[in-house]
């Protein structure tokens, strides 16, 4: 067993950020993880609303698209998932909707999954593909679980990932900090919302 005062280099080459070919990736901001009542409600993470809603919004602006990636169960059926966690997120009840502050707009897209990544076994990759997008931008909880496959997917299939820090909650703040730092290190980048929001560009009125 490592020693934990042990202290470990970061051999990770910097990288550039970019917004161009990118798209928003909105992970399971959805009543039963975030809202008073739900069945794994993670207190605190309301924190997160308002740089993601700023993030979705100046997305929006800058046509880039926004994707919302939805845990989602069948009623009444097995699902393999509950068998190490409740029952949650079950299609058609409160719970598995996103919650009333980030609500998405009829232009966003909306994708469910039955996994904790998004790319497992959805069309997450083929809409990616279709749009021609190179680079995504993962948002939402939690950091060590969710959020957390979902880069290890994209990076795996060949996407340039990046993960703003104040945009992301965890189910703790050891398991956040030591998420953030694994992708930086080994899976993409860990920045601001608002160095992206800095380089957003604003589509040009028609």
């Amino acid at each position: 067993m490592a020693d934990e005062n042990e202290t470990y280099i970061d051999d990770s080459k910097p990288q550039e950020l970019r917004v161009d070919d990118c798209a928003l990736l909105v992970v399971d901001m959805l009543n039963d993880f975030l809202t008073d009542g739900g069945v794994m409600a993670l207190p605190g993470a309301e924190v997160i609303y308002g740089p993601l809603a700023a993030l979705i919004a100046a997305s929006r602006a800058a046509g880039m698209p926004v994707i919302y990636l939805n845990d989602c169960h069948r009623a009444g059926k097995y699902d393999s998932e509950f068998d190490k966690r409740p029952d949650h997120c079950v299609e058609g009840t409160w719970g598995a909707q996103v919650v009333d502050e980030l609500e998405p707009n009829p232009e966003d897209y909306v994708i469910r999954k039955r996994r904790f990544s998004g790319f497992y076994q959805t069309d997450l990759q083929l809409v990616l593909t279709e749009l021609e997008v190179r680079r995504v931008i993962v948002t939402g909880v939690m950091t060590n679980i969710c959020v957390r496959s979902t880069v290890h997917d994209a990076f795996f299939l060949g996407y340039d990932t990046v993960v703003p820090r104040d945009c992301v909650f965890g189910s703790s703040q050891r398991e956040q900090d030591s998420s953030l730092w694994d992708i930086s290190t080994c899976y993409g980048m860990v920045v601001d919302s608002a160095e992206i929001l800095t380089l957003m560009p604003r589509r040009s009125p028609t």
